[in-house]
């Protein structure tokens, strides 16, 4: 369930790791007011991580991305899943060990920032790794599942099934490891979120002793968030309706939720057990024959705790009945729209 924080999130934790799309931008345009959010943030005391599953881009890139969008940026303030994919190799084979690149210039990038030499797919080398790459040929894959195949250790960069395109959602790099590792009966370790090792080598490259892992994505992001042993805060700019909150397993439960980046200069509040349901700020939600029920109590109620109340109550019941609840009814407070 989720959890109170007397303080705001800036006080309570010392370093935000943020996701990037469907956070801090939506494609080429920066998500409405989360410069301004990111630079409150940081000017509570809060240090901010930029982090990416998308291993095509180097941080400097990214870096400078962000700064078209208003969002002040360092290379070092960015660390994809390439830099974690470099470091697990690394820590394995020792600087200076060849690697096959079947990526973008992203992981080239890291793979040269860590002092691993990359080689082509021919080449002799200690392991393959990796990554979405817009470019990569057929025969590169083919002759890198065949190295795979015959035993050559492997480090993917992520799993991501989708990646957003300027044409539309298109496969991403998980496509490509589902296949190789169909074909090769080999399963890569890998370095993106879900997997832990992205969030400990932002912590690594970053600093901070109290972070918490900030997304739009509960399968990515908030499992990731519990994989590494943080917290987590889920944001609705991005992929994440009603639909997706009310389903969410265990693992892919957030700390605390908000609207969008403006929720980390707040204290939050959870929901309590009240009547038969869940109450916070004006809101009374429960699950009445499987089907989700919330009633405004107040004039003055926040959307946010709608969203609170929403889903305190339908993850006591899929807990409870095994089932997730039929959100039909459900309205956005304000909109009158139904919740997606």
């Amino acid at each position: 369930m989720l959890l109170t924080s007397a303080q705001p999130l800036t006080e309570a934790y010392d370093l935000a790791m943020l996701d990037l799309d469907g956070v801090v931008y939506i494609g080429h345009e920066a998500v409405d007011g989360a410069a301004g959010h990111i630079s409150s943030a940081r000017a509570a005391g809060m240090r901010v991580a930029f982090i990416t599953n998308n291993a095509s881009r180097s941080a400097a890139v990214v870096a400078e991305h962000l700064r078209d969008l208003g969002v002040a940026a360092r290379p070092s303030d960015v660390v994809t899943s390439a830099q974690a994919a470099a470091r697990l190799l690394a820590e394995r084979f020792g600087a200076g060990a060849r690697v096959v690149c079947l990526g973008g210039p992203g992981l080239q990038s890291a793979l040269d920032e860590m002092g691993l030499v990359a080689v082509d797919v021919e080449a002799e080398a200690v392991a393959v790794v990796s990554g979405y790459g817009p470019e990569l040929l057929w025969r590169d894959i083919m002759h890198a599942a065949v190295r795979i195949r015959g035993g050559l250790p492997w480090v993917a960069t992520n799993t991501d099934l989708t990646i957003p395109t300027g044409y539309g959602v298109a496969p991403g790099h998980g496509v490509l490891v589902e296949m190789v590792e169909r074909f090769a009966g080999m399963t890569p370790d890998v370095a993106g979120k879900p997997a832990r090792p992205l969030l400990d080598e932002t912590v690594r490259r970053v600093g901070g002793r109290r972070p918490l892992m900030v997304g739009d994505r509960l399968d990515t992001d908030i499992e990731g968030a519990r994989n590494a042993g943080v917290d987590s805060l889920l944001v609705l700019t991005g992929v994440t309706g009603l639909a997706e909150l009310v389903a969410a397993g265990p693992r892919e439960r957030p700390t605390y939720l908000a609207a969008d980046l403006g929720g980390l200069t707040l204290a939050h509040a959870a929901p309590e057990r009240v009547g038969g349901g869940w109450q916070l700020g004006g809101w009374h939600g429960r699950v009445a024959h499987g089907r989700l029920e919330v009633e405004q109590t107040r004039a003055d109620a926040a959307q946010d705790d709608w969203w609170r109340v929403v889903a305190a109550a339908a993850w006591e019941h899929r807990d409870r009945a095994g089932a997730v609840p039929d959100i039909t009814a459900a309205r956005v407070p304000g909109t009158g729209a139904r919740a997606r």
